[in-house]
């Protein structure tokens, strides 16, 4: 499933290979000079056209799916991977009403961060500016080639696209679509590039392609995200994979937090804002963990739990003992690990130990405890009395998100259009000359 894995290096890498991988990217960068001057009116409604093709080229778009899922079928993938790479006119509808979404936020570019008039009267602005080409390697996810390249259009970038084996087939008619759909509204086919064609070295070669790439995001598993952040030349904005808790606090109301942790498990698996472990503050696991053990076990949740978590399983709810890999693993199925915890201090000390830094968790009526989990726990994002699921572009009122940064600098969470574009300094003066 990985697009990229870390036997995949540059000795791996053919001449023809990399050069045409480095065409494509030059290509990217022409591409995207068209965009610099492109007012608000001129992306939506190029946004409104990438939607509309789209939709009208369901059929299609759907039947190229049908073929990675046969694919993905016969090469035993899970079926929350399987759930992942499925397209259905009713999820096309939605990919591009989040299109549709996008044109309707406002432009980042030409937004002014901070400005001021200096006392020697020099005008100082700094302004938000497209990043240029923004590269993408990617997992199983054909929907993020659209909002990928929603993104990059609305924020003034152009983008290249590795999307991996898995969705090759609808990957490829997708990018098609939006290149015609480009074309239509007269902006460059350029703009949408996949180099799926040159396969895992490909990526490679885009990972090195240093002066033409911009930036490159990857978005899968840890596997591929360690690869990239580890091989590449080219600057990362490093996505996690999302070890998410949900910690229930001995205040915390038992229908509200079965509801939380339902919603956080079971509403759809194979995410990375789903949640894996599940902790539970001792003195409310009486009342609290039989009923969650069994609603998850009706829901076909396989449990691992510690030997505290065990001894509240209702009769014929099987709990498997849990190890210290179940703590770490990013289940992306029907599967969590329960623990069993004395306090709100041993709840932070397992999220500090096992966090991937995505989205954490607390259902809690007490005001002290939700103060310290916010302040203590150190992750992208933090609900409270809110499910994990929510941590996502779209559901933050941003749009379509281009992925889930963990890292810390330049941009953290889910990345919007903000987060595809850099800074410039406009200084303004009369004849100003240092003295």
């Amino acid at each position: 499933m990985t697009s990229l894995d870390s036997t995949t290096r540059t000795a791996d890498l053919t001449d023809d290979v990399r050069d045409a991988v480095l065409d494509v990217a030059r290509r990217s960068k022409v591409a995207a000079r068209s965009l610099a001057t492109a007012t608000r009116a001129t992306k939506d409604a190029a946004l409104q056209a990438l939607a509309d093709a789209l939709v009208a080229a369901s059929d299609e778009i759907v039947a190229a799916n049908a073929k990675d899922l046969e694919r993905g079928r016969a090469n035993g993938t899970s079926e929350g991977l399987l759930d992942r790479l499925a397209l259905t006119p009713e999820r096309i509808g939605a990919i591009a009403d989040a299109l549709r979404e996008l044109a309707a936020l406002p432009d980042p570019v030409g937004e002014v961060v901070r400005g001021s008039t200096l006392p020697n009267g020099l005008r100082l602005r700094q302004v938000r500016v497209p990043m240029g080409v923004v590269g993408m390697i990617y997992e199983a996810r054909p929907n993020v080639t659209v909002d990928a390249a929603g993104l990059a259009l609305k924020s003034g970038n152009a983008v290249i696209l590795r999307g991996g084996s898995a969705a090759a087939s609808s990957n490829e008619v997708i990018v098609e679509v939006l290149g015609r759909a480009l074309e239509a509204q007269g902006l460059p086919r350029d703009l949408v590039q996949s180099i799926d064609a040159y396969g895992r070295p490909g990526g490679v070669a885009l990972m090195h392609a240093r002066g033409l790439v911009d930036v490159l995001v990857p978005r899968g598993g840890a596997s591929l995200i360690q690869t990239v952040v580890q091989e590449s030349t080219v600057p990362v904005i490093e996505t996690g994979v999302g070890n998410c808790h949900v910690y229930v606090d001995e205040s915390a109301d038992v229908e509200t937090a079965l509801n939380i942790v339902m919603n956080s498990k079971t509403h759809r698996v194979g995410v990375c804002n789903a949640a894996e472990n599940l902790l539970v503050h001792a003195g409310a696991a009486p009342d609290f963990l039989p009923a969650a053990l069994d609603a998850l076990d009706a829901a076909g949740v396989v449990l691992h739990g510690d030997t505290a978590t065990q001894g509240y399983a209702p009769e014929g709810v099987e709990v498997i003992p849990a190890t210290d890999e179940d703590w770490g693993t990013e289940y992306l199925a029907l599967e969590i690990a329960v623990r069993v915890v004395d306090d709100l201090d041993g709840a932070i000390d397992h999220i500090r130990t096992w966090s991937s830094g995505h989205t954490e968790a607390i259902v809690t009526r007490d005001l002290t405890s939700s103060e310290r989990f916010v302040a203590e726990i150190d992750t992208a994002a933090i609900m409270v009395n809110a499910s994990t699921r929510f941590t996502d572009g779209q559901q933050f009122g941003l749009g379509a998100e281009i992925g889930i940064s963990t890292q810390k600098l330049h941009a953290r969470g889910p990345m919007g259009l903000g987060e595809l574009t850099t800074t410039k300094w406009i200084v303004t003066g009369d004849g100003h000359v240092r003295p």
